[in-house]
Parts: C-alpha cells; structure tokens; sequence
C-alpha cells in the first residue's frame, strides 16, 4: 500500500529571496540545509503583493478575479461566510477532505491568528477559513490577541496600543520567547509530538510574523551582524524609465512615527539609515530560521522527516530600500520575487531550481506530491516533476502578477508590465541579466515584435478589467 507523506507547510511574512542559500549576505543555516535536503527556486513569483491577496490566491490555487481580490480581505470576502461547496475552500481543505488531520498554527491566511476581528478588537470566535483545520491554535502570550503580538514589541506593547508612536524596530536582550514567534514555534513543536501519535495523516501549517514590520528580534541575533558592514541597496535609485506611479512613498514604513528619518520618491534613507534597517531585517530573518530550526529538528527526532513534504514559503517579497521603496505593494522584483523551499519524499536533493514558478502552483503540486486528486477550476499547474527534473522542457516558464492597476508578466529575461493610470495606459519592459533588480525600463512602442508578444501574453492573463 502506497502510505502518503505528512505535510508540514511554513509560511513566512514577507520573506524575499533573503538567505543565505540564495546568495545573502544574511546567517540563515537552518533553511540553508533544508534547500540542501530538497528544491531550492530561485524565480518563485507571488501573484499579490500583499498578504491576505497573496495568500488567498496560493490557498486556493486562482488567479485573482475581480479588484477586491487584490485587498487583504480576499479571503475574508470569498471564503469566511459561505456554506461548506463541493468545491474545497483551500488547499488544506482538500488535504482535510482527503484524511489529513489539519493543524494551524498562526497567520497562514491573512489574520494574524486565523479568526476575523480588528487590529484593536478582542479575539472572536470566527475563523476565517471555516473548513480548512481540525484545530487553528495561537499562543499570544502577554500580547493578549494575535494582532496585538503580530505588532509586538517586547515589553508586551504594540503598534496599536503606542498609537504608532513606535521606531520600526527593536532589538531587545530577551530569549526567543520574549517575541511572539518563539512561542509560535514552541506550540508547533508540542502539537508535532502530538501529531506523531495519532496514528494518522497529518499536516502542521506553521505562520511565523517576522520579518514583517515592526523589525523586532532578540539581541542575539542583531549581534550575527557587523552594521558597518552590512551591504547598501544595490539599485537605490529610480530606475530610468519607470513611471512613479508604479512605486510609492513607503507609507506602511512610515506609519512608524518614531523612525530615525522618513523616506520617500523623492528623499532616499541616509547610508546610515539603510544599513541599519536592512541590519533590523536581517536579525529578524535570522530569528525566524533559528524558529524554523527548531521545528525541522523535532520532525527529525520524531523520526517523520523522511515522510514528511516541508514546504517553506514567503507571501511577497519587500523593497530593501531598492529603488527607494521600503516596503512591498508594487510590481517590481523586490516585492514579486520570495522564498520557496520543497523537500519531499523520493526527490532530488540540493536541486538549484531556476525555472519560473508562482505561488498558485504549490496547491496542485502538493496534491500530486500527496497523490490526491487536484481539483478542477484551478489555474496553477503542478510542478512536481520539476523537484526531479527541473530541465523539463514541458513546463512553461510564466508568471502572472496584479495590483496597483497593473498586470505583471514574468518570462525568462523580461518582465513586461501594463498600468491603467489616470484612463491612459502606460507600459515598461524590463529585462534581467546578473543584477535581480530593474535598471531601466526599455519599452519601445516600435519594437513591434516585443510589443505583440507581451500584449498576448498579458491579455491571456488579464482575468479582469481594472475598474
């Protein structure tokens, strides 16, 4: 009899391509040896860049269909209030249906802990994926609600309750516990040695908050680093070409009022300034891979890593200070481009994975990997054979992106994207060598070749009209 794997399933705030595996300057050993243990993708594109969007669309393996699925509260707005349908919710829905016992365990869709309330409200009992788990569980600790933890600092206060007279970060002498994350992996390391005695099928869905802002992690991890040795934004400046309208002025950022200096288009962070944020996010970082760690490390001593599929994904990337933008919300590279990670049974190790994948494609390929069913209507494809052949010269190296009135096409060499801004339409192509990042928009109206190309390409994924 075929016995089918476990699944353990990381989902990582807002963790771009920032590891060590990936070429970073930044400490990440324990996520460095899983990449080394499995599938490492290097051209992993969201489709939203922004949480509850992103994270909607990889749960359910869509597109996004109409201008409120690019909002945090997709999933809010499409899953929470309906009646259970033939047609699973989500991914760990059908995991679910399919004999799976299904644990969450932090923010996996767009609440900080899985239930519907405000940022300042109390906890309710309403969740917002209503079929998905056997049990959503949260410890906040002396945040007192998940919000209030996901905007902690380490004197029990948060964003909210400081009226965000707060810095943006926070490096505080406490263990791993005196931030919420720590506790989050602690509970997830308790319910694995649970999960491992049921006798059944499980799948752990583990969301960690950091490296989301606030930029809070204990000292120990801010020491890993020399500041004055931390490397500068590599494209600071606007690229030439680029309409602004396709960036902003960081205002999540700078919605933390305490911050040494205010940023924008128009007045890049001092040398100074960005060395020590890009320091703060790195410490988090580094913080979030030890948590990881910690977890991977009780899977092997349970003795379930080798039928386990580990799964590590980040829900968009963010602007390091690249083209002056601190923060996500745009359709640049900086905040398409995150981190993937797949080890699964009976796969290719240390596989250096180059070929373009997108988030909706983890829900059909999961199912493959679990040998489930894939249900029908989804518009991600499973990249299961890539794990062992990752030169498959079948698969089509594409990826959609939507926001800010704009479609984004990611191919080999180009990303080309179309704004609606003001009633005109405005267009940029950028194509990619060494540097990760756009240096120059290169959309030529008389390259009638390229223009077609793109244009078809984009039409065959424009799932909606902006409104």
């Amino acid at each position: 009899m075929d016995v089918k794997p476990n699944v353990l399933f990381i989902c990582i705030d807002d963790l771009r391509q920032e590891l060590g595996c990936y070429g970073s300057e930044v400490k990440t050993p324990n996520l460095d040896s899983l990449a080394r243990e499995g599938s490492l993708f290097f051209h992993h594109y969201v489709q939203v860049p922004t949480s509850g969007a992103s994270r909607s669309c990889m749960l359910t393996g869509k597109l996004p269909r109409k201008v409120s699925d690019l909002s945090n509260e997709a999933c809010k707005q499409n899953l929470s209030n309906l009646a259970e349908l033939e047609h699973p919710e989500t991914l760990f829905h059908q995991l679910r249906r399919n004999g799976y016992y299904t644990v969450g365990i932090g923010k996996i869709s767009h609440y900080a802990d899985g239930y519907l309330y405000g940022y300042e409200k109390p906890k309710s009992t309403k969740l917002e994926l209503p079929y998905s788990w056997d049990e959503m569980l949260f410890n906040p600790g002396k945040w007192g609600t998940g919000w209030n933890a996901f905007f902690g600092y380490s004197d029990g206060t948060n964003r909210q309750s400081r009226n965000k007279q707060v810095p943006p970060y926070e490096c505080a002498d406490v263990p791993d516990e005196g931030y919420p994350d720590g506790l989050t992996a602690n509970l997830a390391i308790d319910k694995l040695k649970e999960l491992s005695q049921k006798g059944k099928n499980f799948c752990l869905a583990v969301g960690f908050f950091k490296p989301h802002l606030p930029f809070v992690a204990p000292k120990k991890y801010w020491d890993l680093y020399e500041e004055n040795a931390i490397s500068l934004p590599s494209v600071p400046q606007i690229p030439k070409g680029t309409h602004r309208f396709a960036l902003h002025n960081s205002n999540e950022f700078n919605g933390y009022l305490k911050g040494d200096e205010k940023v924008s288009l128009d007045q890049s962070a001092s040398d100074a300034y960005s060395r020590k944020l890009r320091h703060a996010y790195f410490a988090c970082v580094s913080y979030v891979d030890a948590q990881v760690g910690k977890i991977l490390n009780e899977l092997k001593k349970l003795g379930q890593a080798d039928n386990t599929i580990v799964i590590v994904w980040g829900d968009h990337g963010w602007h390091l200070g690249e083209h002056r933008v601190w923060g996500k919300h745009t359709l640049m590279e900086a905040s398409l481009h995150s981190t993937l990670i797949i080890k699964a049974p009976k796969t290719k190790k240390n596989v250096k994975n180059r070929r373009i994948v997108s988030s909706i494609d983890i829900y059909p390929t999961l199912m493959d990997l679990c040998n489930l069913p894939i249900p029908e209507g989804l518009d991600g494809h499973s990249f299961a054979d890539l794990l062992n052949h990752p030169n498959n010269s079948s698969w089509t190296d594409l990826a959609y992106s939507y926001f800010n009135n704009g479609i984004s096409v990611r191919v080999p060499k180009y990303r080309f994207t179309s704004y609606k801004y003001k009633g005109e339409e405005f267009k940029e192509l950028y194509r990619f060598r060494k540097n990760r990042f756009e240096i120059q928009n290169i959309f030529d109206p008389k390259d009638y070749k390229k223009v077609n190309r793109f244009a078809d390409l984009v039409e065959k994924g424009r799932t909606f009209i902006y409104e």
